[in-house]
């Protein structure tokens, strides 16, 4: 029987360089997109998904990143003097039961596969997954949600993958795929950032992982990879020898590359589109804006 996934770690050690000086005081995951951290929308996808312990692997600087979590009694106590119920209850989806979140310091950033074992402590011997709040993705059924079913038809290991164009390709980490079977790929190898003309697919994974403790297990062997780091695709890829039992899923959904400035205003826009008491007036904006440039051009 497939043991449920109910922990998610969520890698949020990064200084976020490509975002300064807004980053020199405030973590990256805390920059709103529209009127939400980026960290809400990684929390508000794992919940959907069934994920009942946080776990965060943090750095220096993040506390912040831990205040959000925690309640804000001046702050409910005034919206409850001035009866604003709808604020009260947006502020309940920010706070996180007593036990249900715990922080693990990265005391030296030596990779994702690094940040990921920082963990192993509290995973144990249960399958989990990883969460990259810097992918948001747009998507009628959260995607962790859908791969968490996904994973009650093939157990094991499962990355979320979308197709890019092949000059993109040297960007990610390709699936090289023994199986097509549609939505899911049964994988036989995975080549990190290759050249395009050197890609298996053009299929790419993003940073959406549901994982078996037997990668926590390679993990602790604590192998140095690509730039004498310790990375998760080598503990994923060490797997498919050695059990054959890794998947790509292809989700269903718009991801987001937030961790870039070009990514972040993207995503800043298709949101703004698709919230109703914005859609209108945002519309008519970014529409007068290209009517002038192009009228400029």
């Amino acid at each position: 029987m497939k043991r449920k996934v109910t922990k998610a770690i969520f890698p949020v050690a990064g200084l976020g360089t490509r975002f300064l000086p807004a980053t020199k005081s405030i973590p990256k995951e805390i920059m709103t997109l529209v009127d939400r951290p980026l960290i809400q929308y990684a929390i508000d996808e794992a919940r959907a998904a069934g994920i009942k312990e946080f776990i965060f692997v943090t750095s220096r600087g993040k506390s912040a990143l831990e205040d959000y979590f925690d309640a804000a009694p001046l702050v409910e106590a005034e919206l409850r003097k001035k009866g604003k119920k709808d604020l009260l209850e947006l502020l309940k989806m920010t706070n996180m039961e007593s036990g249900a979140i715990a922080y693990i310091r990265q005391q030296k950033a030596m990779g994702l596969g690094h940040a990921v074992w920082c963990a192993r402590r509290l995973i144990g011997d249960e399958p989990f997954a990883v969460i990259l709040p810097d992918d948001v993705i747009a998507a009628e059924k959260p995607c962790l949600q859908q791969m968490v079913e996904a994973y009650g038809e093939t157990g094991g290991n499962i990355v979320a993958a979308m197709e890019v164009a092949p000059e993109k390709a040297s960007a990610y980490g390709v699936l090289d795929i023994k199986e097509d079977m549609g939505s899911i790929v049964h994988v036989k190898g995975m080549v990190e950032k290759p050249k395009a003309a050197e890609a298996p697919s053009n299929l790419a994974v993003i940073g959406r992982y549901i994982l078996t403790p037997n990668v926590m297990e390679n993990l602790n062997k604590r192998k140095t990879g690509a730039g004498g780091e310790i990375q998760l695709t080598d503990a994923i890829a060490a797997e498919i020898k050695a059990s054959g039992n890794v998947y790509g899923y292809r989700f269903r959904g718009q991801r987001f590359d937030c961790g870039s400035k070009a990514g972040f205003l993207q995503a800043t826009v298709a949101f703004g589109l698709a919230r109703d008491d914005l859609r209108d007036e945002f519309a008519s904006f970014l529409s007068e804006m290209m009517t002038v440039r192009k009228a400029a051009e």
